[in-house]
This record gives C-alpha cells, structure tokens and sequence, in this order.
C-alpha cells in the first residue's frame, strides 16, 4: 500500500492508469446518481484498490466545454479517499453556490478532474516578500486564513495567474480581503495535489 495514514506524498505514479480510470468513473457515477435523482452512489470500498480507503482529502472540478461549471473538495483528510471523493462529486455538481445544479441534460458534456491532496504544511514567513519569494508557481496549492476568514487556490490555478503576486492577491480578494491586505495574523498553509487527468 503507498501510503500510512494519509497521504503526504504524491506524485504522478502514486495511482495507476486503471485507478485513475475507476476514480473518475467512480465521480461520474455519483454525479450521475444525484442529477438523476437515484439513490446516493455508494460503492463498496472492499471492490477497490485499498489506495482508495486511505483517509485523503480532494477536490472535483467539473467544466462544460472547457469552462468552469462546479468546484468543492475539502482540505482536510477525514474520510477514505472513495467516500470524500463520492461526496465531492455531488456537491460539485449540485451545492457550488456560484452556480446553478447540473441538469440531466448537462452530463454528456461535463469534463471531470479530481485533484487529490497532500497534507496541507504552515509556511512560516516574516512578510509578504518573504511569503511570495517561497512560493512555487505550478506546484504549490495555499490556504489562506485571517480571523475566520478562508481561501484556497489548487495548483492548477497558476495556469490563469501565473506571478506569485497575482495568485496571492486572487487568493486574499477569494478570503473577502483586500487585494493589498497585509497584517501579521495571515497564515498560509501548502500542500501538492495529484490531479486526474
């Protein structure tokens, strides 16, 4: 088995082709189960790779024609891998609130993507210089949280900003704050994420 307890470290070859092939299938069903209005989709865990029982956290991203349609996932690993993955393909489809539910109609075209994540790690800093200047364009998803207020970018958002001060800024304006906050009270945290496909 690759991993422990959950997973803090991932890469490409963490999963197989065919594993890769059953997650998707596995989010399509569960998308599919609830557009449909069918009793919830839930696999049987034993069917599959013990990978897939691991404790892990993911994100499903749904885009219709190469524009985003839906988006939820969890931060923290607190339930296997197949059940948090099952659970977010629902809600990507049904609960984003910045869009309306996915209709029946909609399913031929939805594009499915789960990126799958490490454990989230603090990144200590002593200004926002010193924050932009560890960051890793491409690879590193933040967490951002001041006061109760959150946000978080995956790596695949560096595509659309690709400057350390750009994705920063996007990330706090996401947190409800200003583009230019600064204070002492903002924590950042990292992780990496494997994304399917």
């Amino acid at each position: 088995m690759p991993f422990t307890n959950n997973i803090d470290s991932i890469d490409e070859n963490t999963f197989t082709a065919l594993e890769k092939k059953q997650l998707l299938s596995l989010a399509r069903q569960a998308i599919e189960h609830c557009v449909g209005n069918l009793p919830e989709y839930r696999p049987e865990k034993e069917s599959y790779s013990p990978s897939f029982s691991i404790n892990a956290a993911c994100f499903i991203t749904l885009k219709k024609f190469g524009i985003l349609r839906g988006c939820i996932g969890n931060l923290s690993a607190t339930r296997a891998l197949i059940e948090d993955l099952c659970h977010n393909a629902r809600a990507a489809a049904l609960q984003d609130p910045r869009f309306p539910p996915v209709s029946q109609n909609e399913l031929h075209d939805l594009d499915i993507s789960i990126s799958i994540l490490t454990t989230p790690e603090p990144i200590f800093f002593d200004s926002e210089a010193d924050l932009l200047s560890q960051l890793i364009p491409g690879k590193d998803g933040l967490v951002l949280s001041e006061h109760g207020k959150q946000s978080t970018f995956l790596p695949v958002v560096w595509e659309s900003l690709p400057k350390p001060v750009d994705f920063l800024q996007q990330l706090k304006i996401k947190a409800g704050l200003a583009a230019d906050h600064w204070s002492n009270d903002i924590k950042i945290s990292k992780y990496h994420t494997v994304t399917i496909p």
